[in-house]
């Protein structure tokens, strides 16, 4: 299973505006595509190419409808002062050795494709309880 490179970092955050505004404003990324999910967050990029699913993603917390965030991603509350890192995200192959290694170690995972991109994600969390998503191509499991 060869990592290619981190991903993206994503947070979970009851400020998302004014996140969006920071990262943008303040880092120089710009917002741009991100799947329709059933909660609220923007994906920001650094230069015009998308192809990467941007650097860093903000999720939302919609405090009158939770269930969207809760399915997708689990039940984790947002802290207060400096946001909560939501989880980390690599870029992989192999995804049929890699649940082979997660089922031998007694690591619990969950996965899914994402809607409207060619991507597998798979996730599961360290010892410390920070969530780990692996990103393989959606082949990999057609």
């Amino acid at each position: 299973m060869p990592i290619s490179r981190l991903g993206h970092y994503s947070v979970r955050t009851a400020q998302l505006a004014a996140s969006v505004q920071f990262y943008t404003r303040v880092l120089g990324l710009r917002e741009g595509f991100r799947p329709a999910f059933d909660f609220p967050g923007a994906w920001l990029y650094n230069g015009d190419d998308e192809s990467d699913y941007g650097v860093v993603h903000l999720i939302g917390i919609d405090e009158r409808n939770l269930s969207g965030l809760r399915d997708y991603l689990g039940d984790k509350a947002a802290a207060s002062g400096t946001g909560t890192l939501d989880h980390l995200a690599f870029i992989a192959t192999g995804v049929a050795e890699f649940r082979k290694g997660l089922s031998r170690e007694g690591v619990a995972f969950r996965e899914r494709t994402v809607p409207g991109l060619r991507l597998h994600q798979v996730f599961f969390e360290d010892p410390s309880g920070v969530t780990i998503e692996m990103n393989f191509p959606a082949h990999e499991v057609a």
